[in-house]
Parts: C-alpha cells; sequence; structure tokens
C-alpha cells in the first residue's frame, strides 16, 4: 500500500527535486497523478513496493504500479503501466527495463525474447547506450541483467547467467528488497527439468527473510509461495497464501496463487474460495473492458477440480458446461479455451466416474497434439470402463501415433520437455494396463501399473491438480482392491495420497482397503476426514455413507 505523504515530505521532495535537476530518489512517498488521458494506477491494490530510480516524478505512479504487477504475474497489465511510464519520461530506463521483464515468466518457462529486445531497443539501440541512459550504478546492474536474459545463447544458458548476475546485484545491495526476490525468482528459473528441491530451498531461505522483513511485498509473499507449493513444503507457505490475497486485492494471479498452498495440503474450501474470487476479479475487469466472463483457463479448471473433491459433480458440470459454450468463440481467450476444456472434460470424468453418460463420449473439432493426447488417453479409458474393448485398442494405437508425434515435435523444438514425455508414457502404461486387466491378464495389468506408479514418483512434484490425471498409484490401488489384495491397496492408496494429500478419490480407496483389511482406526479417521470434507456433497458412496453413521 502506497503511503500518502506529508505536506512537509511534498515540499522537501520538490527542493531536492529542484536542487538534483530531476534526480528523483522514490521511496513509495507520493503517488504522481496520472496524466490526462491516461487510467489511474491504484497502487494500493497490487501491493506496497517501493524501488529508488532516477525516472521523472510524474511517471512513478505508473512504473510502481507496474512493478507490483510484475512480481503478481499479471505481465499483461504490468507491460501497460511500464509503457506509460515510458511514454511521460522517454529516458526512463527502468521503464523499459519493465516492459522487457514482462516478457519472462520463469516459472512457466515461457520467454518471448524479440518482445523483450524490441522494448530494451525503444530506449536505445545498443546495450553500450542505453547502460549509459541508466542514471544510477544500481540500475545499471538491473539492466545488466535483463540483457544477459535476452542476450546470446540458448535459453537454459542465459537463464543461468541470468541467475548469476541477480546474484551478484543481491549481494551489491542487500537492503534492495526487489533485488533479493528477482534474484530467488531467477533461481527457480533455472530448474527447466521441473522442481529442483535444493535450488527451491536456496530461493525459499531468501525469500522468508523478505517477507519477514516486507510482509506486503507483491513479491516476495508469491515467489516464497512458489517455491514450497508441493505437498512436503507447502506448509512453510501458509502465512505467506494468507497474506497474499490482501496484499493484492485486484491481481486475479495474486488471489488464485494463495490456492497453490491450499491445494497441495488439501484445503478443499480455501482452494474453492480463492479461485471464485480469482474468477471474479479476471471477469470484473473482462465486464469493465466489454468483454464477456470467461469460464475457461487456468482458474477455472482449479476450480472444478476443488468442486469435484468437495462431491459437488452439479457446480463442476456446470463450469464445464460453460467452458464448453466458449470453445471455438471469437473471444481473444478461444485459442486456450479448447485445451482448457479437454483439461477440465478429463479431470471430470476421471474424478466422478461418468463414463456411460454422452459426456464421455464427446468429440473435440480442432485440438493441439498435446490436448489430444490427453483426449485419446481419455476417450480409451473411458472405452475400457465401458467394456468396448476393440475400440480402445484402436485408441490406444492412436495414441501411440500421437505420442510419436509429440516426441518428434519436441526432438525438432529441440526441447527436452521430460516431464511432457514421462506423462504420455504413464498414459499409455495405463491404458494398456487396462486393457490387460479387462482382458483377464490381471498380473501383468498390475505389474505394469507399478512401472508407471514408479515413473510418476519419479517425476519432480508439480503444484496443482495432480498432473496425471488418474494417479498410477490410485489406479493401482483399485485394481489391487478388485483383486481382493487389500494390504498392497493400502499402501498404494497411501502412496498417492503422498503426492496428492486428501485427494478424495484415495482416500475412499484408503478407507475401503483398510476396513477389509482390519486397520479399523486407519479407516474410521479416513472416513473422519471424507466426512469433513464432503460437508455439502450432493452425494456419498453407500458403502461409506452406511460406515460413517
Amino acid at each position: 500500500m502506497v503511503r500518502a505523504a506529508t505536506d512537509c515530505n511534498i515540499r522537501l521532495l520538490r527542493y531536492y527535486l529542484a536542487m538534483s535537476r530531476g534526480l528523483l530518489v522514490c521511496f513509495l512517498l507520493v503517488t504522481a497523478a496520472p496524466l490526462a488521458g491516461h487510467p489511474p494506477w491504484d497502487l494500493s491494490s497490487v501491493g506496497d513496493v517501493r524501488f529508488q530510480n532516477s525516472g521523472k516524478t510524474e511517471a512513478q505512479s505508473a512504473f510502481l504500479y507496474g512493478l507490483a504487477q510484475l512480481h503478481n504475474f499479471e505481465y499483461e497489465d504490468a507491460a501497460k503501466a511500464f509503457v506509460q511510464a515510458e511514454q511521460i519520461d522517454p529516458r526512463f530506463a527502468m521503464a523499459y527495463w519493465g516492459e522487457a521483464m514482462t516478457k519472462n515468466h520463469p516459472i512457466w518457462m515461457e520467454q518471448d525474447r524479440d518482445a523483450a529486445v524490441a522494448a530494451l531497443r525503444k530506449l536505445a539501440a545498443d546495450p553500450r547506450t542505453r547502460q549509459a541512459l541508466a542514471g544510477t550504478p544500481r540500475e545499471k546492474a538491473y539492466l545488466k541483467a535483463v540483457e544477459i536474459l535476452f542476450g546470446e545463447g540458448t535459453k537454459e544458458d542465459r537463464d543461468f547467467r541470468y541467475a548469476t548476475a541477480m546474484r551478484e546485484l543481491a549481494q551489491t545491495y542487500p537492503d534492495d528488497e526487489n533485488a533479493q526476490t528477482f534474484y530467488a525468482l531467477a533461481l527457480m528459473g533455472t530448474a527447466h527439468n521441473g522442481r529442483d528441491v535444493p535450488t527451491y530451498m536456496k530461493a525459499t531461505a531468501i525469500l522468508e527473510d523478505v517477507f519477514h522483513e516486507h510482509p506486503r511485498h507483491p513479491g516476495a509473499a508469491h515467489y516464497l509461495i512458489h517455491s514450497v507449493d508441493d505437498p512436503v513444503h507447502a506448509i512453510l507457505g501458509l502465512n505467506a497464501a494468507r497474506a497474499y490475497s490482501k496484499i493484492a486485492p485486484r491481481a486475479g494471479h495474486a488471489q488464485h496463487m494463495t490456492s497453490h498452498i491450499f491445494l497441495a495440503l488439501g484445503m478443499w474450501g480455501d482452494v474453492v474460495h480463492a479461485n471464485e474470487v480469482a474468477v471474479n476479479v479476471v471477469n470484473t475487469q473482462r465486464s469493465a473492458d466489454g468483454k464477456p466472463p470467461a469460464f475457461c483457463g487456468h482458474y477455472n479448471e482449479w476450480l472444478e477440480y476443488a468442486y469435484l473433491e468437495q462431491g459437488r459433480a452439479r457446480d463442476a458440470r456446470a463450469l464445464l458446461e460453460k467452458c464448453g459454450s466458449q470453445v471455438g468463440g471469437d473471444d481473444h481467450m478461444r485459442g486456450h479455451a479448447s485445451s482448457s476444456y479437454i483439461s477440465m472434460w478429463a479431470r471430470y470424468l476421471f474424478d466422478t466416474d461418468e463414463w456411460s453418460g454422452s459426456l464421455a463420449q464427446w468429440h473435440p473439432d480442432d485440438p493441439s497434439v498435446e490436448s489430444d493426447s490427453t483426449y485419446e488417453f481419455t476417450r480409451g479409458f473411458g472405452e475400457v470402463r465401458r467394456g468396448e474393448l476393440d475400440a480402445a485398442r484402436g485408441t490406444l494405437d492412436r495414441f501411440r501415433k500421437l505420442r510419436k508425434e509429440q516426441d518428434e515435435e519436441l526432438e525438432r523444438k529441440g526441447e527436452m520437455a521430460t516431464s511432457r514425455r514421462k506423462r504420455a508414457e504413464i498414459f499409455e502404461q495405463q491404458l494398456q494396463a487396462m486393457l490387460l486387466n479387462a482382458g483377464g491378464n490381471r498380473e501383468s495389468a498390475i505389474t505394469l501399473l507399478r512401472t508407471a506408479a514408479a515413473t510418476e514418483d519419479s517425476l519432480p512434484a508439480a503444484f496443482g491438480p495432480p498432473f496425471v490425471e488418474k494417479p498410477s498409484s490410485e489406479l493401482l490401488g483399485e485394481m489391487l482392491l478388485e483383486a481382493k489384495r487389500p494390504a498392497e491397496a493400502e499402501i498404494a492408496f497411501r502412496a498417492s495420497l503422498a503426492r496428492a494429500p486428501r485427494r478424495t478419490s484415495s482416500l475412499l480407496g484408503l478407507a475401503r482397503a483398510a476396513r477389509i483389511n482390519g486397520n479399523t482406526e486407519i479407516a474410521e479417521e479416513t472416513l473422519a476426514t471424507l466426512k469433513s470434507i464432503w460437508e455439502h456433497a450432493e452425494s456419498i458412496p453407500a458403502d461409506i455413507k452406511a460406515s460413517s453413521r
């Protein structure tokens, strides 16, 4: 939140501005009014940031708003603010730095290098001239780092060299909370194959200190959440998650981001609330821009999953159907709507087991290779559940072809994408195991599912809903229960819950296995957990309902 300055402070600042011929030392003591024709920048709604810089006074409001939104990963909004700061002060080097930084999304391993370089070139054509325009040694260090980030070499190499540059900057300016947080983010941006725990824990150590000293800094809370949003470490981010929604109430990503911790801990009511608020923030802004509400996309996908975990299948289906109505529309979201719908469709079917209805036989019009892989796997799974084994074998053949195409595409792009490849491998193993089991070869099916579970366990812990829609250990547990091997099933369900805490399908399996296995205490404890999660569930399985009376 921006602190309002007293009249005395304002007079003093004007005096020093006049004496220094324009050098501004800004610690967020004042909020410059926007120029006519430019939008106001409500800094109190996006976080408490400060940044000592040499830009003009009139450009500070836009710059600081952009900085806060950069920390919030609201990249489009941040870029608009930085561009306004450039327009107000064409020689404001850090405004161009900020616009370039909005083109790098390290947690998502996305980067638009060409757009970033184009932003920097608006300041000056070459790095040396841009360095000369930076007003202070610290600003020069920030520019030097961003030139490395978008310079020569592969993205992977540049990410590591950028992290080194940010480490040096953070060490040189230990009181600069932005330097510390951007360094921690840069470290996480070097984990190209997924969460690398030692690297993430190094970032965590930095961010915990900054969050303690600056509890309303959006980057400190946000990046701390990212550094610990796996089931093992999530409890370390609970305070940050509770704080972040209040730090940046206007940032949809901030509202959603809290659910990274809640989901990792299985706090389903909190996941629902966080994403309902996030969707509302986004759709309020879309309404102001004359756009219809968005029912597809990342926040809605998490919301649907949390509804399903709470046993609220009708709410999940209603959201899915609304997303489906936007597939093929003319809104700027349409490029994401199809893949988002496929993800939500698959999640709904796996978590409800509604394989006999018309929804399970839906076919996408124009999926991408990745989405089509998810679609074919889900379609094949449903065919096995319905006993359509010949159709499922044909689907498995198509899936193998798509998997090969996907691998070839990644090789052409020079990408490893280890996690994506292993996910496709797990899909194939699961579908093959389902066919083996349906054909009477249960032991081979169980062996193959154990392999799939081991492959899945080898993947870095990912944030969010399960990376594999039907966790392999959960499917293994269900098959072992079917084979009347409850002791082994109990172990499998525990393994599933270690990666997806309080996931209700795994809890349900554990309760059943423990009851059959004679572990009464575990069964009752698990049933109590399910009862608390399913407080507003539309229906509860008959055997569980009877056991919980």
